[in-house]
């Protein structure tokens, strides 16, 4: 009993993160920017960080909207890129900023007295020590952003499907938004646990189901029972609960996959 009580929390943190992140990574697959994630998550880790140095402490509402303004600055560039894709493609921008903010982060920990500690938390989160408080707040927030979603999802969903002409409204909207998810949750769950998030469970819906519909549902259920197995790994063998996940997630599709293949062609 004791340990369902420590786990209860975290575990309904990761069913909200997954709930979230599935529906996005559907987007993120359609548009053909698998790595926007990771992108977005190291320039929220890198406000985190420049908030360090004003002596400001992760959990502070200052350096969560210093993340988020870090986040919204790149969303907006991202939204801007669509428009010159003929000079620049979205994965190569995805990446220069992806390794700028990874570059500025090490520049910036270099001479803070715990910057290891920091950029272990930045990759893997502290998603067991999360209170009921924070599972409140961070669900209210990613209910707003699925309302929005929920609200102008046939625009959204044609320009994610490239049905529509590039519109920066529409695309600054959803990396707007998405940055916002991310600005929210990598703090609790790291970079490489947020990233397994939105591209796991997206990634295997797709694969059996043809509707987004049937691909969301089948999404959020195999992220859950990944989280579950992640989570029983992890508290079995006394691991680093964010790292037993990321394995957990990747290793599936990484079976997965080539299975499907063998059995289909049988």
């Amino acid at each position: 009993m004791d340990a369902l009580s420590f786990l209860l929390a975290p575990f309904v943190m990761c069913l909200v993160l997954v709930g979230i992140h599935c529906y996005l990574g559907l987007h993120v697959l359609r548009r053909g920017i698998i790595f926007i994630d990771l992108s977005l998550a190291q320039v929220a880790s890198l406000g985190s960080t420049a908030a360090l140095l004003f002596h400001l402490e992760h959990s502070e509402t200052t350096t969560y909207f210093i993340s988020l303004g870090f986040t919204l600055g790149a969303a907006l560039l991202f939204a801007l890129g669509r428009r010159v894709e003929h000079l620049i493609s979205q994965e190569v921008l995805i990446a220069l900023v992806y390794a700028f903010s990874s570059a500025m982060i090490i520049l910036l920990v270099s001479s803070m007295a715990h910057g290891a500690e920091h950029i272990k938390e930045i990759l893997i989160g502290k998603i067991l020590w999360v209170t009921w408080d924070e599972v409140l707040s961070t669900s209210l927030i990613y209910s707003l952003v699925a309302g929005v979603h929920y609200k102008y999802r046939k625009k959204l969903i044609a320009s994610s499907e490239h049905k529509q002409k590039v519109n920066l409204f529409w695309d600054f909207l959803f990396y707007g938004l998405f940055g916002i998810v991310i600005t929210s949750s990598v703090g609790f769950a790291g970079i490489l646990l947020v990233f397994s998030f939105l591209v796991v469970p997206a990634l295997l819906s797709m694969i059996y189901f043809k509707k987004i519909k049937a691909q969301l549902l089948a999404g959020w259920g195999i992220g859950s029972v990944l989280c579950l197995i992640g989570m029983a790994f992890s508290y079995s063998y006394d691991l680093p609960a964010g790292a037993a996940m990321v394995v957990i997630f990747t290793l599936t599709p990484l079976f997965v996959i080539p299975t499907y293949h063998v059995l289909k062609r049988v």
